[in-house]
């Protein structure tokens, strides 16, 4: 469906994109994700055609982006951050007009339009003018926009910034339910948004490909096995003795003491040794009662840390 192949951009001596290279199968929710200033903007406006690549090859749908343009930049809808949207237009107006840009058939153009308005929950509103809006449907008129024409691939820049909770949840439903039928690309610095919502992850830093693979696969990658977290309480102080009484425990650390008096610990083991069997009844004859335990679970976010921290090294 997409295949970018050593692509590379230039602004004079600064290089912005760095000889990347990545394919995204149909169907697929890929999120895009990087620090500011990675490359993820620029890689984005190169998919769309909005800007040229310096090297390389960018091909949508087996189309060279830059040798058949009108071809490539049809199967692509386009919404960008900050929601751009001529407000003095009703909502109707505006995707009739994106209908028009976009050459859709006249004959089918009225049914087109009102099936999109449908599609993106925008019917009860569409007779409003676009200032008259609330965030939360501006995004959607937006994401109208991008699916008129009836693009194979929607490229989504931030679609969930600046939105309250229930906005949140509703543009995520709707990006899940399009990508049912569409390839979606989606840039977020929500990362928990990208884990929920994508089945892919590409990671750009300093304008290089640091990593590509499912949100799981990146968070296993990181995950420590050998690391539980431990709440008790402890009227004696007995877990600062603790290390040295039970083999096995490699590293102890407070993490937290809360409000009702219980303090929250990290405790690593060696690999290959599980201590909760232990920690129960030991921690008992410290007289420390363990109110919670739990194993340390690896967020995407972990994993979008250490590949970058590790790419600044």
């Amino acid at each position: 469906m997409i295949e970018v192949k050593n692509v590379t951009k230039k602004y004079g001596k600064f290089v912005a994109v760095d000889n990347i290279s990545f394919t995204i199968n149909e169907g697929e929710i890929v999120g895009l994700l990087g620090p500011n200033g990675a490359g993820k903007s620029t890689t984005m406006n190169m998919l769309t055609g909005y800007i040229e690549q310096t090297d390389g090859e960018i091909i949508i749908d087996g189309y060279n982006m830059l040798k058949r343009p009108k071809k490539a930049k049809k199967e692509i809808g386009y919404m960008p951050e900050g929601v751009p949207l001529y407000t003095d237009l009703t909502v109707k107006e505006f995707v009739t007009y994106m209908a028009e840009l976009k050459k859709v058939d006249r004959k089918v153009r009225k049914e087109k339009v009102q099936k999109i308005i449908e599609q993106t929950g925008l019917k009860d509103v569409q007779k409003k003018l676009i200032r008259n809006l609330s965030r939360g449907y501006k995004q959607r008129v937006a994401m109208a926009g991008a699916l008129v024409g009836e693009p194979k691939i929607l490229i989504l820049d931030e679609p969930t910034v600046g939105l309250d909770p229930k906005q949140i949840t509703e543009i995520r439903n709707l990006i899940k339910e399009l990508g049912k039928t569409h390839t979606v690309i989606l840039s977020s610095h929500i990362l928990s948004e990208v884990s929920q919502i994508c089945n892919k992850v590409i990671i750009i830093n300093k304008g290089k490909l640091v990593a590509i693979d499912t949100p799981e696969n990146l968070e296993n990658k990181v995950s420590n096995k050998n690391c539980i977290y431990v709440t008790v309480e402890d009227p004696d102080n007995n877990m600062e003795n603790i290390k040295d009484k039970i083999e096995g425990i490699e590293k102890l650390e407070l993490v937290e003491e809360n409000e009702d008096g219980t303090k929250q610990y990290m405790i690593e083991s060696k690999e290959g040794v599980d201590l909760r069997k232990v920690l129960f009844t030991d921690l008992a004859k410290e007289n420390i009662t363990i109110f919670e335990m739990k194993k340390a679970d690896s967020t995407l976010e972990d994993a979008f840390m250490k590949i970058i921290e590790g790419g600044n090294k």
